[in-house]
């Protein structure tokens, strides 16, 4: 193979610096290494190639004939991989100018922004858009290549995508104070809960996912909307009973706009996940957000 036969870059650069500076202890300390230690990439690489390269004597170092011409063919490594270095270093930077993040609801409304917010300390100069959707749109944003990195509530991860888990939450039963479940005695059952309408968000969100599975069916919703806010501003104004992020609810439950009902025999857990291509690691920017959400 090619990469037994060639020195490295880092060889060819001590060569260069031979060549020019006509010491091996002065193109030694411009590289910052000892004299030993170019000594013996010296001789690493003379063996290698089987050539003699360097002439060494009391009055310094210089090159052989021979060693004159490999460094004309290092000169031209050496200058192609600072090329190639610079080309990637532009295809970084330009990766690392944007991040493009897809997020279901509950987690683009609620979490979503403080980690934005620390992200642009971290990366003042890189700009940020937000795809806020459900968790089916989140998944087919990221599989055509409109996203760098996504956050989804359902149920399973979606096919086609890798996923962390880097969060819990809990879906609770609200009303609002004028309901008739507000004044309940006992907790509302499973039973009771799928065969009443609801104030749902649409089929494909999260929430509508973890609901589904653990009741084992619900209901024709009494109204479906298509955000988490929105559900909230329905129930909020007693149109009806709904199930919602307890990370959504809180101001409203505070200033008693909802009632929180209890709810026995079922468990409305949930894992908040990051996800991304299958195969494709975040890196740059994502891999940063990323990190800033397990650090949360």
């Amino acid at each position: 193979m090619l990469a037994h036969r060639v020195p490295d870059l880092g060889a060819l650069e001590l060569l260069l610096a031979v060549a020019r500076l006509g010491s091996l202890g002065g193109a030694a300390r411009e590289l910052g290494i000892t004299q030993p230690a170019a000594s013996s990439r010296i001789r690493s690489m003379e063996r290698q190639l089987g050539l003699a390269l360097v002439d060494r004597s009391p009055r310094g170092s210089r090159l052989t004939d021979t060693g004159a011409l490999v460094t004309d063919w290092a000169r031209r490594v050496v200058e192609a991989a600072e090329e190639f270095d610079a080309g990637a270093q532009a295809l970084r930077d330009r990766r690392d100018s944007r991040l493009r993040v897809a997020a279901s609801m509950t987690i683009a409304e609620y979490l979503l922004p403080r980690w934005l917010i620390a992200l642009r300390a971290e990366r003042p100069d890189t700009a940020v858009s937000l795809l806020a959707g459900n968790s089916a749109a989140v998944a087919e944003r990221l599989l055509s290549g409109e996203a760098d990195l996504g956050f989804v509530e359902g149920l399973a991860v979606p096919a086609g995508l890798d996923a962390t888990v880097i969060g819990h939450d809990r879906l609770i039963v609200v009303t609002a104070p004028s309901h008739p479940w507000a004044r309940r005695r006992r907790p509302l059952t499973a039973e009771e809960l799928s065969s009443t309408p609801l104030i749902l968000r649409e089929e494909g969100s999260g929430t509508r996912q973890v609901l589904d599975a653990a009741l084992g069916g619900l209901a024709r919703p009494l109204i479906e909307l298509s955000s988490t806010t929105a559900v909230k501003a329905a129930a909020v104004s007693g149109a009806g009973p709904s199930v919602l992020s307890e990370l959504a609810v809180g101001e409203e439950l505070s200033a008693r706009r909802l009632v929180r009902i209890p709810l026995e025999g079922v468990r409305l857990a949930r894992e908040l996940r990051a996800v991304w291509p299958t195969g494709h690691l975040p890196v740059g920017p994502a891999r940063d957000l990323l990190g800033l959400t397990r650090s949360a």
